[in-house]
């Protein structure tokens, strides 16, 4: 009886159970179809568990480097732990560089180089060692690994620290706007273009095409939360995403992997069909809400589209204040001889349209007879897209480097007040710069206007209408079978675009484009003579901070479009042709010929490349389709 009693009343308190239950999931179904949850909450919630996932990951490989410190683990074990970490890490690179560029860089990610402290104590040049994944990628893959089992074990416990401050700031986050999201996807990428496939940063493993591949299903992933609101082109995004990988998947060699195809076909049409969701969307872009002018074009809808960079955001020059009547001021500067001492030297001296504005000189001829300057003279086409100037980066604008040249004694020779004297004592100079700037139309020529007006020329000295950007853009529809092999050689068995970044093919760091490198290439005086180049370069480029050692011999990484026009060769001329350049690189510099003590801070890597002549070849045929002459007639 009180048995029967107690299964009754548990019989009836199971049913309360399941009706309290089932009301709960009533409410939760209708709190979803009522408040369903948004892109940005699962995006946030993607985030965060990525962020969990990477700690997880860390801490595993932090195990991983004590055991092989001490002995206990195999190689092989550390290897798959730091590729296991890194794939982690990709699934969540575009959020957390697009809110941590600086510290991701510094402490997560940053390139396997020695660098300077930007916060040195007492203006000295501190060089920092680099540290992060890239490192680790470098370091246990090389065959001093089992020598370094130490500084492996403490750049890990480094690591596992530095992130925790990162994992801190993601805990705390509650929401990922809109505009923060796609801009991020976009960003990512150029860098998976850029700095991805090309081996950049995986400078150990050579695991780009896996991790890729990883990157592009996490992108597609997080599209997808934006697909159902938008119909065609939010879904066509999520598939053209999953195709992407599969491509990477089924074509995983590093050295045969087709980067103009993977270009081509997935990452343009993604930039662009993530810009038309975007706007589709009615989502804001950040330079709408901060007003704030960036390097990056948002709205530019091909990675190598003439509008991908602001040209604005690398000059003091603003686009409000930019004219047409400015520009043709800045032109007429441009080839004055009297802005000289002597009056027989101008820019155009040593920038000529017909040489895509470098001189065809080994260097440049000097204002005093019979003496040459310092350096090779620079193609000055895209030259406003940098953040430093010269070939030892001594100017941080173009106004500065006008200074340089002005004052210099083997150039202009001469002051901005003596010569901004000589153009005010010529009216139709006055004219032309009361013109330009109507609202001083009664004062005297300043060193503002001045700078202004030849920065506003200089800037419109831009070019992406090259035979290979018109292919890549798809206005046309053949490309030579040597010209394909080539950029795909140059992107990725050569290693060139690991320096020369995608599009500009110069220095310029992408994906923000905000900072030029500056190399140790370890270049002879002359092809075949095995004696290095003795021009200290940055190291003595008069910016105090910079009189290092690691910047003995180390020369601003320059653009190699319209290279085909601008022999001779490097800071200088030593290199008549482009076959002397290649056979440079093919032998890794100075220390790939054993000049390690004379070079000992060289950049580029030392292992031969073992390029063939016919891949050399190629190389060229590519560099040569990089040529537009558009402004030869300049």
């Amino acid at each position: 009886m009180v048995r029967s009693k107690l299964l009754a009343a548990g019989g009836y308190g199971r049913r309360v159970a399941l009706v309290v239950v089932s009301v709960a999931i009533l409410f939760l179904s209708l709190r979803f179809v009522l408040h369903p949850e948004t892109p940005e909450e699962s995006m946030l919630k993607q985030t965060q568990a990525g962020v969990k996932q990477l700690e997880t990951e860390i801490q595993r490989l932090y195990q991983a480097a004590q055991d092989y410190r001490a002995g206990r683990g195999a190689l092989t074990s550390l290897q798959a732990q730091v590729s296991a970490t890194r794939k982690a890490y990709k699934t969540i690179e575009y959020i957390l560089e697009y809110y941590h560029p600086t510290y991701i860089k510094e402490h997560i990610n940053g390139p396997p180089l020695d660098h300077l402290d930007p916060y040195p104590h007492r203006d000295l040049p501190a060089v920092v060692t680099p540290r992060g994944l890239q490192v680790l990628d470098e370091q246990v893959y090389s065959e001093e690994a089992d020598e370094h089992r130490e500084e492996i074990a403490n750049l890990v416990s480094e690591l596992k620290t530095r992130y925790q401050i990162l994992l801190l700031q993601f805990e705390k986050r509650r929401y990922i706007q809109r505009f923060e999201a796609f801009e991020a996807m976009r960003l990512e990428l150029i860098r998976m273009f850029a700095l991805g496939v090309t081996g950049f940063d995986t400078p150990g493993s050579l695991q780009a095409l896996s991790e890729t591949a990883v990157t592009c299903r996490a992108l597609q992933q997080a599209t997808g939360y934006y697909a159902a609101s938008a119909p065609g082109d939010g879904a066509g995004v999520v598939t053209l995403f999953g195709n992407a990988a599969t491509y990477l998947d089924t074509h995983n060699n590093f050295d045969t992997f087709d980067r103009l195809t993977f270009l081509t076909d997935y990452i343009n049409p993604l930039y662009k069909k993530l810009l038309a969701l975007h706007r589709q969307l009615g989502a804001r872009t950040s330079a709408e809400v901060t007003k704030e002018v960036s390097a990056w074009n948002f709205y530019s809808d091909n990675i190598f589209s003439a509008d991908f960079l602001n040209p604005y955001y690398y000059t003091l020059l603003k686009q409000e204040q930019d004219s047409e009547a400015l520009r043709v001021l800045g032109k007429k500067l441009f080839y004055d001889n009297r802005l000289s001492d002597s009056g027989t030297m101008s820019c155009g001296s040593c920038h000529q349209p017909k040489r895509a504005f470098a001189d065809g000189e080994v260097r440049s001829h000097a204002n005093a007879e019979g003496r040459v300057v310092r350096r090779n003279a620079p193609s000055l086409i895209n030259a406003v897209f940098s953040d430093r100037f010269f070939y030892d980066l001594r100017a941080f604008d173009l106004e500065d480097q006008a200074e340089h040249v002005i004052e210099d004694h083997l150039e202009f020779n001469t002051t901005f007040p003596d010569m901004l004297a000589r153009l005010q004592a010529v009216p139709e100079y006055r004219d032309a710069f009361h013109g330009a700037f109507p609202k001083n139309a009664e004062g005297p020529i300043t060193r503002y206007q001045f700078s202004a007006a030849l920065a506003s020329y200089v800037l419109s000295l831009r070019s992406f209408n090259s035979p290979f950007d018109r292919f890549v853009r798809g206005e046309a529809t053949a490309l030579p079978r040597k010209v394909r092999a080539g950029f795909n050689l140059f992107m990725g068995k050569a290693a060139c675009g690991t320096c020369h970044f995608a599009p500009t093919f110069g220095g310029l760091v992408p994906p923000l484009y905000h900072e030029n490198e500056s190399e140790v290439l370890g270049v002879f005086e002359k092809p075949g003579l095995k004696i290095p180049d003795g021009d200290p370069g940055r190291a003595a480029n008069g910016v105090t901070s910079e009189d290092a050692d690691i910047y003995q011999h180390s020369f601003k990484t320059v653009s190699v479009r319209n290279a085909a026009l601008t022999a001779p060769y490097f800071h200088h001329g030593g290199y008549k042709t482009l076959e002397e350049v290649l056979e440079f690189y093919n032998l890794g510099g100075a220390q790939g010929v054993g000049l390690t003590d004379e070079v000992p801070h060289q950049t580029l890597p030392a292992t031969p490349l073992n390029l063939s002549r016919g891949e050399i070849s190629e190389i060229i045929a590519f560099l040569q389709s990089l040529s537009d002459e558009s402004l030869s007639k300049e």
